[in-house]
């Protein structure tokens, strides 16, 4: 062998294609965890549920403050029973959008735990039966 081809690393790839670069974060994370890709895909789609339904809530806080002072400016304080009545409801509404942005967090999250349950229990599955525990079950007679 020549010097020049031993200090050249080993690769799978052919002649004169470019090297592969290192695995990715993912790739590493799940060859070091024994863990499949689609266990650590991240909940993007979520997430931007989560964001449209705030800012939803956010503008909709604006066009109450908008309206109020349209209100005032144009009718005075004739406007005001008006505006108690239509401000309640839109705060309900900006109130609720604003818990639906939570609850597709908390959704986020309880995924995130399913995904830590599937894997441990991949782990336990793929341990040998020999290496588990081989007692009896002994029924406690009360």
């Amino acid at each position: 062998m020549t010097e020049p081809e031993a200090s050249q690393p080993h690769t799978d790839a052919p002649r004169g294609a470019p090297p592969r670069q290192g695995p990715t974060t993912e790739e590493s994370l799940a060859a070091s965890l024994g863990v499949r890709a689609e266990d650590i895909e991240p909940y993007i789609g979520l997430r931007y549920l989560s964001r449209l339904f705030k800012v939803m809530a956010v503008i909709l806080i604006l066009l109450i403050v908008a309206e109020v002072i349209t209100g005032l400016v144009t009718q005075g304080t004739a406007a005001i029973p008006t505006l108690l009545a239509e401000v309640s409801r839109l705060i309900v509404l900006a109130g609720l959008l604003w818990g639906v942005g939570d609850f597709a967090i908390l959704i986020i999250d309880v995924g995130h735990d399913v995904r830590a349950a599937r894997i441990l229990l991949g782990r336990m599955a793929a341990h040998p039966p020999e290496t588990r525990h081989t007692g009896e079950n002994r029924a406690v007679h009360i």
